[in-house]
């Protein structure tokens, strides 16, 4: 059961951006609600199959990459969908639909717990921990999509060919200031988490944990450059975007990690 609900959210973000290709590409997209529906579907058949896996294991259903992965996915379509509509950027949907899709693709070829071992001892803090850093990333995703948002929006702007993409994209400011604001969420959802790390007194590998440590730094500079304003918003979202695609590259080795003193 919970196999095909993984399937069904993949097939649901997979539509989200074929459609949205289609109509970009016959100049007929307009951001709206078959997005948007399309997303909240996939999301609700991901929370379904997570809450299968953490009925099985008896906790956050974190204890696999596997899990992880899927994990991920659904973080970066929740903070979507609290935060798209907020904006009004309706198009990052159809931008946030591909990446959901890729980790979801990923996740059907991974291996799969078969068994999941019940967990008897459960240490909340450390589940809080684990969703919440996740949740973070999902924060700092969107503020990826942002960011190559933003670089199409000024191309388009610099090099003078309008397109159906132009008109439909928001005004470039409006990305910018979104890109900042993502990852000043996602750093305080990180920042939170690492402070319920420390509370659950847990034995941490030191790799992990410098690993980790790098990633929260390499954010707060970020932050530190936007805001004394010594790079250019276009900087700062190839930086969103560089940052992003690095925090993903470790996320293998961190969760290998967790499961080692």
């Amino acid at each position: 059961m919970d196999r095909l609900l993984l399937i069904a959210a993949t097939f649901c973000f997979l539509a989200s951006f074929s459609y949205t290709l289609y109509a970009l590409g016959a100049g007929r997209f307009r951001p709206g609600r078959i997005n948007f529906s399309v997303l909240l579907a996939g999301f609700l058949f991901q929370s379904g199959f997570l809450y299968l896996r953490g009925q099985a294991e008896g906790s956050c259903p974190l204890n696999s990459l596997y899990d992880v992965v899927i994990f991920q996915s659904w973080a970066l379509v929740l903070i979507y969908l609290i935060v798209g509509p907020t904006y009004r950027l309706s198009l990052m949907g159809a931008f946030t639909a591909p990446f959901a899709f890729l980790l979801l693709l990923i996740a059907l070829f991974l291996p799969g717990p078969h068994h999941p071992v019940h967990r008897l001892v459960i240490n909340p803090w450390v589940e809080f921990h684990a969703a919440l850093s996740l949740i973070a990333y999902g924060a700092f995703g969107l503020a990826c999509v942002a960011g190559i948002m933003y670089l199409l929006q000024e191309r388009q702007l610099k090099t003078h060919k309008a397109s159906s993409l132009l008109y439909n994209l928001p005004p470039i400011s409006v990305l910018a200031m979104a890109n900042r604001r993502l990852v000043w969420l996602g750093f305080g959802l990180l920042t939170v988490a690492f402070a319920a790390g420390f509370l659950s007194q847990i034995a941490v590998n030191s790799v992990k944990f410098w690993a980790a440590g790098a990633i929260w730094c390499v954010y707060a500079a970020f932050l530190i450059l936007g805001r004394l304003r010594t790079v250019t918003p276009r900087r700062l979202a190839e930086l969103s975007i560089a940052l992003f695609v690095l925090a993903m590259l470790t996320l293998p080795g961190i969760q290998y990690l967790s499961s080692r003193p």
